[in-house]
């Protein structure tokens, strides 16, 4: 079981990282509830990811990125997609997530 993290102890943590300085913000996810069978984290979502959005964890770690958000709309679940095979270690962590830099291509209007 981890510690609980402060607020005031992440945001001194994030005011440390130069690449969240950049206008980036962390977004809490949720806890993770478990590892399935095909090795993504499984997360019941406190607030909705957007798909390829980086997740980090409360040590400002790169954990993976989000693969799926599935579940009803009430109540969702996120599937992150971990970057390194050791996933066992990070049940009932809190993970968050920072924004994606991709914009959409806004489509021309037909005449």
């Amino acid at each position: 079981m981890s510690l609980p993290i402060l607020e005031k102890d992440l945001n001194k943590a994030v005011s440390a990282n130069h690449w969240l300085l950049r206008g980036e913000r962390l977004q809490r996810i949720g806890c993770v509830l478990h590892v399935s069978s095909n090795k993504n984290l499984i997360l019941k979502a406190e607030k909705t990811p957007r798909i390829g959005d980086k997740v980090v964890n409360e040590h400002l770690k790169s954990v993976g990125t989000v693969f799926d958000v599935f579940g009803s709309t009430s109540s969702p679940y996120v599937a992150v997609k971990p970057n390194s095979a050791k996933t066992h270690n990070l049940v009932n962590h809190v993970l968050y997530a920072t924004p994606s830099t991709i914009k959409m291509k806004r489509r021309r209007k037909r005449r």
